[in-house]
């Protein structure tokens, strides 16, 4: 009896030794992706009034746990009987993400916002309404991500068992929604940090100046963020298309990967924003007609 029990957990501790291999491994080549998904999703849970950040934050972190349970048992059924939709499913994952990334540069050049009280407002919309908007939208973009997350980190245990599969995979997604969002909240809260330095050192000393450089920083950093947000989101979908279309991936192979990848993305991105105007166009006319 006592053999057997010690056999079993030389078991568990060999497999325990395997998962954390083969989970280094797959947080490796998720690095790229866990830092655009990082900017992308700090860019989307910042621009709110201070009192609303963390709940939305929340919200948001809430939607990306449901979205692993979501992704994570498909992705292991599909690879298991039906493989090739993994491919089907992470290109039209690109677009999605094309489309966000290239609508945010056309609206930045082309279209004028109101922003009151922190949060993006167009004409006839209340503040709650912006509000669940952005955590909608953040929540989809986060599942486009953690489909790219969850297939890497997959592709990257293929030659192993089963429970291995599992569990690397699971402690990944994991890693990946508590660590980004982590992140997020450490940033969202910056000049909270500074002001509590302020106040505490009575606005003398380092300390206050630290605080005074966080509170100075947190409106520059949201700003880079964006800007890096919506790039990642370009060259995230441009490098969907460059590995999983074979055709694209020996496409102008002497180009640079990254701005390949930026090129094929902004084109993708562009062509479906027009689609989806023109839709709009003819949708919006047909109502007036009515």
């Amino acid at each position: 009896m006592a053999s057997g029990f010690f056999a079993i957990l030389d078991d568990i501790a060999s497999l325990m030794d395997d998962v954390a291999a083969t989970s280094k491994i797959a947080t490796q080549k998720t690095a790229g992706i866990l830092g655009d998904d990082l900017a992308v999703n700090a860019e989307k849970a910042t621009g709110f009034v201070s009192s609303r950040e963390l709940p939305v934050l929340w919200a948001i972190t809430k939607g990306s746990l449901l979205n692993k349970l979501i992704i994570i048992p498909i992705a292991l059924l599909l690879n298991v009987f039906f493989p090739i939709a993994i491919k089907f499913i992470l290109i039209l994952g690109g677009f999605y993400l094309a489309y966000e990334g290239v609508e945010k540069i056309v609206e930045y050049f082309f279209h004028k916002h109101q922003t009151i009280d922190g949060i993006v407002e167009e004409a006839g919309i209340e503040q709650a309404d912006a509000e669940k908007s952005k955590i909608k939208s953040a929540v989809t973009t986060d599942f486009i991500l953690s489909v790219e997350i969850v297939i890497i980190a997959l592709g990257s245990v293929l030659d192993k068992s089963l429970p291995i599969q599992i569990i690397t995979v699971c402690i990944v997604a994991l890693l990946a929604t508590v660590g980004v969002y982590g992140i997020v909240a450490l940033i969202v809260r910056m000049d909270d940090a500074g002001f509590s330095l302020i106040r505490r050192s009575n606005n003398k000393g380092f300390l206050a100046q630290l605080g005074n450089l966080l509170v100075k920083l947190l409106p520059i950093v949201i700003k880079f963020l964006a800007v890096v947000g919506t790039i990642a989101l370009v060259l995230v979908a441009g490098g969907i298309f460059v590995h999983n279309i074979e055709y694209l991936h020996h496409f102008l192979e002497a180009w640079p990967s990254v701005i390949k990848e930026l090129a094929l993305g902004l084109v993708a991105g562009l062509t479906v924003v027009g689609i989806v105007s023109g839709f709009k166009k003819v949708f919006k006319r047909n109502n007036v007609g009515h």
